[in-house]
């Protein structure tokens, strides 16, 4: 067992000068032009001692995250599932770990930060545009601490993009389906329709009904 970060290290090879090097502590261009072309956020958070760690997933438009200067992002707060998980941990812990996905693109962005949550009208009504008929009730402002590019062999270990690596439709269960199996017909009461037509009406306050087939 591993116990030390001695023992760790006499694991693997000392990281190269590139990997520490490319470490800002700033939002550069290069990285403001990914987050513009990413529609795809994992939000890592931590709560209160004993409650865990908690990683989520926030999707929209290509550019949903606005970039507001070099060391601060802003993200709008849309439907979820209404837990909060990630809304509370952060009122606890403000600590956060973002990582933005681009489709076909097998480079990652990492960047760590401080978060606040702001329901000001200057900062909800930045996402004011066309195609989204409802603000955001708040947007997560994070002050960034720490942002890298992430080398890319997890993805192309994971052939992610690779269309051979797609489950075909009809061979994997539905989330409706996954339910049922796990709480039973008397906590799962709707079918799969139904299942799609609650998310395609939460999803039209954004403009993005089309999205469910």
């Amino acid at each position: 067992m591993i116990e030390t970060a001695d023992a760790l290290r006499r694991l693997y090879p000392q990281a190269s000068p590139r990997s520490r090097a490319k470490q800002l502590d700033r939002l550069d261009d290069t990285m403001r032009r990914f987050i513009a072309h990413a529609p795809l956020c994992v939000i890592a958070s931590a709560g209160a001692a004993g409650h865990g760690l908690d990683s989520s997933p926030r999707g929209g438009r290509a550019g949903f995250v606005q970039v507001a200067d070099d060391h601060t992002l802003l993200i709008p707060d849309v439907t979820g599932n209404n837990r909060l998980d990630t809304l509370e941990n952060l009122l606890v812990d403000p600590r956060i770990g973002l990582l933005f996905v681009i489709p076909g693109v097998d480079e990652v962005l990492r960047a760590n930060g401080t978060a606040r949550l702001r329901d000001e009208p200057e900062f909800t009504q930045r996402f004011a545009h066309a195609g989204a008929p409802k603000l955001p009730r708040l947007v997560i402002e994070v002050a960034v601490r720490e942002a890298y590019l992430h080398c890319p062999k997890a993805l192309l270990r994971s052939q992610v993009w690779s269309p051979e690596a797609r489950v075909a439709p009809g061979t994997f269960p539905s989330m409706n389906a996954m339910l049922l199996a796990q709480l039973g017909p008397q906590v799962v009461t709707e079918t799969d329709a139904q299942a799609l037509d609650r998310y395609r009406a939460q999803l039209a306050d954004e403009g993005l009904a089309h999205l469910v087939r």
